[in-house]
């Protein structure tokens, strides 16, 4: 943040002669100025004078547009009311009532042992004594919009992260009623959840625009829960940064980069507990699901107005899927991999076998039982460096690759196997189930 300064408005040094010369003999020189301040403070006063008399008339003029009061000391209201109806103030009333607060409850096992039994030998006390319980805690607290009311159920779009792990997800209304909600279906790589709860409660629906449409520097609107529930239905103001930014997606777990992803970008300010809510136009429609915001870069860098939205027309795409069937169905390769990166030099070396020549790819940490791969003959240790003709440097290349193409779809592989390149044809099949180590992703 820039550093704030005092200024003197005149830029004037009160102890400076500013080039002044006086001439004559010393106490003539301060007589003149003696005279000079006298008059100065003579001016002044009459300009002080004349200005409170100016006030005082323009105060006698504009007693029609202000109330004032007779009794000394005292104050009141004015009678004049400021009425402002913004496109963003009807923007935000359209959508409103239709943002919720997602608690992400979990359970925490507590063991109620005196600690001290085994001590003075009561193991018989302790065993009476000892007794475990879950009890569901509040973990994390995000947000989340109402878009779809059907056959008495209200379905609700918020972030894959916010509700991850959950034991039990609550809802808050915008009007304060708390409801359980059930997960109807996740998608980790869009970082996109739906839930449903019962509509009897339900008074407002969000539709989504055309984020195809919006445009760079049209203002925008977010609205959630920063920090949590204690400040639901806060909204903020700002534009449209970008409509088309690609940022790199992290895996939670291993902390690789397993992916990229195509969002808005906002300076509408977008903190924790946000995640989820709407960003919504000047019509207001949601044209897009608050995610994620830069807060500094790589070199630490402290970064401001840098959030992101997942785009409405990929989040009505996936919404629809997780509703159909729960889950999303991606082409995969049916291995799991670790960037070429991670492996060190004598690994690749002696293990991999790789030639000099080799300086990117990634590595199959294992191959999936009955997958696209397993057929097409891949194995553990082989360094994949193509799909598709196109060069694979990493884990969020080859999963940028292989989302592009459809269930079904053949694709060339090259890869190193004990130091000789080969080429296989894989028919891309659904994704893979299987769970992934913390240094490996699946795809």
């Amino acid at each position: 943040m820039d550093e704030q300064h005092n200024v003197n408005p005149n830029n004037i040094d009160p102890n400076q002669n500013n080039g002044n010369k006086h001439h004559g003999k010393k106490g003539a020189s301060l007589w003149q100025i003696a005279i000079v301040a006298v008059v100065s403070a003579l001016i002044g006063g009459g300009i002080a004078f004349a200005g409170f008399e100016m006030v005082g008339k323009n105060q006698a003029n504009s007693s029609d547009n202000a109330t004032t009061s007779s009794t000394a000391g005292t104050a009141k209201v004015s009678n004049v009311s400021v009425k402002t109806s913004s496109a963003m103030t009807k923007a935000f009333s359209k959508v409103e009532g239709a943002v919720v607060s997602v608690i992400n409850q979990q359970k925490e096992s507590q063991n109620s042992e005196d600690p001290f039994a085994s001590l003075f030998g009561n193991s018989a006390e302790s065993n009476n004594s000892s007794s475990d319980s879950s009890e569901l805690e509040t973990v994390s607290e995000g947000s989340g919009v109402i878009y779809k009311k059907a056959d008495g159920k209200a379905y609700i779009v918020t972030n894959n992260h916010v509700v991850s792990g959950s034991d039990q997800i609550e809802v808050i209304l915008a009007n304060g009623t708390k409801l359980t909600a059930k997960i109807v279906g996740t998608d980790a790589t869009t970082d996109l959840a739906v839930l449903s709860i019962n509509a009897d409660k339900v008074t407002a629906v969000a539709s989504f625009g055309n984020s195809s449409t919006i445009a760079t520097g049209e203002p925008v609107i977010a609205i959630g829960s920063p920090l949590g529930s204690d400040y639901a239905t806060s909204v903020t103001q700002g534009i449209v940064s970008a409509k088309s930014r690609t940022i790199d997606v992290t895996d939670e777990d291993s902390n690789q980069v397993t992916g990229q992803a195509t969002v808005i970008q906002t300076d509408a300010a977008i903190n924790p507990g946000n995640s989820g809510g709407p960003l919504v136009n000047s019509s207001g429609q949601v044209i897009g699901i608050n995610s994620s915001k830069l807060a500094s870069s790589s070199d630490g860098t402290s970064v401001e107005g840098m959030g992101f939205a997942i785009p409405s027309n990929e989040v009505v795409s996936i919404t629809n899927q997780l509703v159909a069937n729960g889950k999303v169905s991606r082409p995969a390769l049916g291995v799991s991999i670790v960037d070429l990166a991670n492996v060190t030099a004598d690994a690749q070396k002696e293990t991999l076998k790789l030639p000099s020549s080799v300086t990117s790819g990634v590595v199959v940490a294992s191959v999936n039982s009955g997958s696209p791969a397993k057929n097409a003959g891949l194995k553990k240790y082989d360094t994949i460096v193509e799909v598709d003709g196109k060069k694979v440097d990493s884990i969020a290349a080859i999963h940028t690759i292989i989302y592009a193409h459809k269930l079904g779809d053949q694709v060339k592989v090259k890869y190193y196997r004990d130091g000789t390149a080969h080429t296989t044809t894989v028919t891309l099949d659904q994704e893979a189930k299987s769970s992934s180590s913390s240094t490996s992703s699946q795809n």
